[in-house]
């Protein structure tokens, strides 16, 4: 049976990211995220797909016990059922739409502030 690939951002989507961006460091787990991430991985190939350095973003998913659930972590962005990012506007076939859309958009995490 294939099973559907779908990309997973780290920051702002699996963390508490909210915009400070640290080099060295990661922010902790979202509440849910784990759970949320199970439920995926029973269905769909998971990928951890960042910009973040590689190495540091595999301890995290080892430190949040995640690691299981993930085929890999990447940063090269591949053929994907979905992409699943905190700053991501899918393009759904209307420019002026899409162009609206940039023009407003805003994360999750800027509405909250």
């Amino acid at each position: 049976m294939h099973r559907h690939r779908i990309l997973i951002d780290l920051d702002g989507v699996l963390n508490t990211y909210k915009g400070d961006f640290i080099v060295d460091k990661i922010e902790p787990i979202k509440n849910d995220a784990k759970e949320f991430i199970i439920k995926l991985a029973r269905d769909y190939d998971l990928y951890l797909f960042t910009s973040r350095n590689l190495l540091l973003a595999s301890k995290w998913l080892i430190e949040n016990d995640l690691d299981k659930y993930f085929i890999d972590v990447t940063n090269i962005k591949m053929t994907a059922t979905i992409y699943l990012d905190d700053r991501g506007v899918c393009f759904n076939g209307d420019f002026e739409n899409t162009l609206k859309q940039i023009k407003e958009f805003k994360t999750h995490w800027e509405k909250e502030l």
